[in-house]
């Protein structure tokens, strides 16, 4: 019997890194996806490289597009800072359209591949107010996708798993943890450096490194300084 194929959405950052993890523990051939998309740094992307690599993927490609030149974003726009604090409403960090865009990309390679089933690392429950890490949005797309290829139409209907949908940071950790995950390959920071160290302090830092805290493990994080109190 030939091994089932799925494209595993992967940036590098602790969730996409431990959804590849479970796609593996599933039995899944995975083929995982990045995006150069005009982001603040390159650190995530040689460390979705050096993951894929870890984990076995059976290959890992990198499309390229520049998101920076729409803007809206402080991911993708040097001129608006990163923020420290969450505040009310949607960040800015938000970067417009972002997870329709990847999984538009990984539904066509994965109609390519004769791949039926996309995983992505959004999160409803530690996640920083992103429309599009809802549930409703992955519903949404899974239909969008059956409605909008060959395969669907004909019957061969995809499937997009979030598994990580419902879980808090430190159940994700504890999750990663037990396949083997090993979180210093991953960097998660909004700003990290060159090298991938990370700034603990963006909400993003903040956010993995209460994951870590609650799950009672210590933090493999490789911080560019360790002024904040909550950095191991």
């Amino acid at each position: 019997m030939a091994v089932q194929k799925a494209v595993v959405l992967l940036s590098g950052g602790l969730d996409s890194t431990t959804v590849l993890a479970m796609a593996r523990a599933e039995g899944f051939a995975c083929y995982t996806l990045s995006f150069d998309y005009g982001q603040r740094h390159r650190a995530e992307l040689e460390a979705a490289e050096r993951i894929a690599q870890r984990l076995g993927a059976a290959e890992h490609k990198v499309i390229r597009m520049d998101l920076a030149s729409i803007g809206g974003s402080a991911l993708t726009d040097y001129s608006v800072a990163v923020p420290e604090n969450a505040g009310e409403g949607v960040p800015i960090t938000y970067v417009p359209a972002r997870n329709t865009v990847f999984l538009s990309l990984a539904l066509g390679w994965a109609e390519v591949l004769q791949a039926r089933d996309i995983f992505l690392g959004v999160n409803a429950v530690d996640y920083s107010g992103y429309p599009d890490c809802r549930p409703e949005f992955v519903a949404a797309f899974e239909g969008l996708a059956n409605l909008a290829t060959k395969a669907g139409v004909e019957g061969d209907r995809f499937s997009i798993h979030a598994p990580l949908q419902n879980l808090s940071k430190a159940e994700i950790v504890r999750a990663g943890i037990r396949l083997g995950v090993d979180y210093s390959m991953t960097v998660s920071c909004y700003q990290a450096d060159s090298g991938g160290l990370a700034c603990g302090r963006c909400e993003s830092c903040v956010l993995r490194a209460a994951g870590f805290a609650a799950a009672n493990i210590v933090d493999p994080t490789h911080y560019a300084k360790k002024s904040p109190q909550w950095v191991d």
